[in-house]
């Protein structure tokens, strides 16, 4: 099973839009990062969000291209400084491909508590519009098989 965690595209200032849609160049970013995955068949059974304007808008874009059919869902627990405790406990149980949008430092947490089991680990270097891809394995650990950020 593979797990696709998304920082949200490049968002408007609060001072803008306290909404914080995605920006011109956030919506570009993840279509670019959206037609990528799709050219590589990556796939997801499974689209979440945090509800904020950001997080659904980056994965709606994302669901278009790489979830044809599946209505992204807003999820609790997904905000900035939400604990990823319990959002771990519940990706243990999926058996499909999922991809899930959010925020920092909860995305760069997730990752580090499900490979290093250790939220303070500092393994990836997000940016907004980023992607890494885990892969469970069959003892149920997991691993980092890909990142993708915008600047690459």
């Amino acid at each position: 099973m593979r797990l696709y965690l998304v920082q949200h595209g490049e968002a408007a200032p609060k001072q803008t839009d306290p909404e914080r849609p995605l920006t011109a160049r956030g919506r570009a970013d993840v279509a670019a990062l959206a037609e990528f995955l799709r050219a590589r068949g990556v796939g997801a059974a499974r689209v979440l969000h945090s509800g904020k304007l950001r997080a659904a808008q980056t994965a709606e874009i994302l669901a278009g291209a790489i979830a044809p059919g599946v209505t992204p869902e807003a999820q609790s627990g997904l905000d900035p400084k939400d604990p990823v405790g319990p959002f771990v406990e519940r990706v243990a149980g999926w058996r499909e491909d999922s991809l899930v949008v959010g925020h920092l430092p909860f995305m760069a947490r997730c990752v580090a508590l499900l490979v290093a089991g250790s939220e303070d680990a500092a393994l990836v270097s997000y940016r907004p519009g980023s992607v890494v891809a885990l892969e469970r394995q069959d003892d149920g650990a997991w691993q980092i098989v890909s990142m993708f950020r915008p600047d690459l």
